[in-house]
């Protein structure tokens, strides 16, 4: 289990070490529909690829009612630089869709007049929502100290040892971390969770070995010594 002091050394390290290679730069504000959009894209991914798929929804696209009314697999032409393009596409079409039926237009603007808890509510109805999407339209729309959490970021911060257990629920999950990383570098600490999930943090076979997080890291530790073991079953060259 890791002590409070281990898991801030921990925090440092991301910030010193990981976020040096994450994109720098504030992320664009979006209206509330636009973010929500581009929140689908980012589940799961990093920022750069989720904004070079959401910029390609925008340029092959004329408007959100013509992405409305095409199929999840023509979506996935213009998303397919992400995981699970068709899902996805299935996912926007679903959103736009709902919006189009409640609204009889594509403008969520309205929420920004309540308050955040109220906005959240509202926005976790809609079908193609979860709590990472939900997370980030009141973080950078509504301004709000928000910490989105997909399942990458978790299975990240879970090998870290920053959060403990599977039981807690993602609202507690989210609590800690608001406390623990200023509303200022969540952004910031978000891009950086995506960046070692992206390129070291794999599901099935974490590079461990060139994370940059590794000595910091219970689970890199663990994987060092089956590296060294398995090492010596190479064939050596004659």
């Amino acid at each position: 289990m890791q002590t409070t002091t281990n898991k801030q050394r921990v925090f440092q390290q991301l910030f010193n070490t990981i976020a040096r290679s994450a994109k720098t730069g504030e992320p664009e504000t979006r209206q509330v529909l636009e973010q929500f959009l581009y929140a689908i894209c980012r589940e799961g991914t990093t920022r750069e690829l989720a904004e070079r798929a959401f910029r390609s929804l925008r340029e092959h696209y004329f408007d959100w009612n013509e992405v409305r009314v095409s199929s999840a697999r023509e979506l996935a032409e213009s998303l397919d630089c992400l995981p699970d393009s068709e899902g996805r596409g299935q996912r926007v079409v679903d959103f736009l869709q709902e919006v189009f039926e409640t609204t009889f237009s594509f403008d969520l603007e309205s929420l920004q007049k309540k308050g955040v808890k109220q906005a959240a509510k509202q926005l976790s109805r809609y079908q193609a929502a979860n709590d990472s999407v939900v997370s980030s339209v009141i973080r950078q729309s509504l301004g709000a100290h928000a910490m989105p959490l997909d399942n990458a970021a978790l299975r990240v911060l879970r090998r870290l040892g920053i959060i403990e257990g599977e039981t807690e629920g993602l609202e507690a999950l989210r609590a800690s971390l608001e406390h623990q990383v200023p509303k200022a570098k969540g952004p910031a600490f978000g891009d950086a969770v995506s960046a070692i999930a992206y390129d070291y943090c794999v599901e099935d076979e974490p590079r461990c070995g060139a994370c940059p997080m590794c000595q910091h890291c219970p689970t890199g530790q663990e994987q060092k010594p089956m590296v060294a073991t398995a090492a010596p079953q190479r064939t050596k060259p004659r």
